[in-house]
């Protein structure tokens, strides 16, 4: 099979530091050609991914009108050279704009909350050449409202990546690793750790300015230091494995409505558990008393510190084993291509 894989301009495949999507579309890049698959890609200029051919964006930004036109013409050439069997997007989905009425299939994969208004046109474009994918069943829900054919595969994590530790000290610290921001609930993890009385390492990186500045400002930044509340920064992928496997629990209660999450899926993989709220697909990851536990306020929150000992954390590890690994969803993928070619 030739599948043409995309991904947006701003982040190269793979990347440097941060990005979640970017390591899935290489990830899918190397299990294909893995399986025998011929392997085309369509990303950031300077990706290093190793598909069999790559072409790089002219335009670096989604947001920039210009840039836009200019990538969609970039991918209607990449798909005359290309020649593939199915084109598989992770990138914008007016890039498929020229592509729509064609007959070639097509599959728009969204990790972020779908625009009502551009999906029905799509659908209505494209009809059975096009199908869509959510990252959870939340975000294909949503999705479905607007139209089109949804199946939801979720993100995955490469598990050699993530040592598993069978098992953590009493006092192990409980690890909040996220973009410290008020959506996350950094404030809420703190007063969490406070009224259970363990240590709490806060890892990611914060705003610089604006209203996320100042929530850190008032809410996180006098916290640090006392009472057990420490403060590791933006971690690379080697500290990131250190502190997951070591910590009792992630403990993470968001306050928005996540798409999916990968760092859930990365908690459970080291076989740490998940403290976090019942907020868009974290149901889908965690499974109540079994993987984790799920909060609304500090007083729960300290409950459920209280409960962790008793969770099984090679459990925790087949879960993400068999739902969420790069061989279980690829499988997946390639599965929803056969069935459109």
């Amino acid at each position: 099979m030739k599948i043409l894989l995309t991904a947006d301009p701003e982040i190269a495949v793979p990347p440097r530091g941060y990005g979640g999507i970017q390591r899935i579309v290489d990830a899918l890049v190397r299990a294909y050609r893995a399986q025998g698959h011929t392997v085309g890609l369509v990303a950031r200029t300077g990706s290093t991914s190793p598909a069999d051919a790559v072409t790089g964006w002219p335009g670096d930004s989604s947001l920039s009108k210009g840039d836009t036109w200019r990538n969609i013409l970039a991918l209607r050439r990449a798909v005359r050279a290309f020649r593939p069997d199915v084109l598989h997007s992770f990138s914008r989905l007016a890039y498929l704009a020229p592509l729509l009425p064609t007959r070639l299939p097509k599959i728009m994969s969204y990790q972020r909350h779908p625009g009502s208004r551009q999906v029905k046109l799509a659908a209505r474009l494209a009809g059975s050449t096009l199908r869509f994918t959510g990252c959870s069943e939340y975000i294909s829900a949503i999705g479905r409202q607007a139209g089109g054919t949804w199946r939801s595969i979720p993100n995955f994590i490469e598990l050699d990546k993530l040592d598993f530790v069978p098992r953590v000290p009493p006092d192990a610290p409980l690890v909040f690793l996220s973009r410290v921001e008020s959506i996350k609930g950094a404030d809420l993890a703190i007063a969490v750790a406070r009224a259970a009385g363990r240590r709490l390492i806060i890892a990611g990186n914060h705003a610089e300015t604006g209203p996320e500045r100042a929530y850190w400002d008032r809410a996180i930044a006098p916290q640090i230091g006392i009472g057990g509340i420490e403060y590791a920064g933006e971690v690379d992928d080697t500290r990131k494995n250190a502190l997951l496997g070591r910590a009792a629990a992630l403990l993470v209660p968001i306050q928005w409505d996540e798409p999916f999450g990968i760092v859930f899926t990365e908690a459970l993989a080291a076989g740490t558990p998940v403290i976090t709220c019942a907020r868009g697909a974290l149901p889908e990851i965690v499974t109540e008393g079994r993987t984790g536990f799920f909060i609304q306020s500090a007083a729960e929150g300290a409950a459920a510190v209280g409960r962790i000992a008793g969770l099984d954390r090679a459990e925790c590890r087949r879960e993400v084993e068999a739902r969420f690994s790069v061989a279980a969803c690829a499988a997946q993928y390639l599965a929803l291509y056969g069935e459109m070619i």
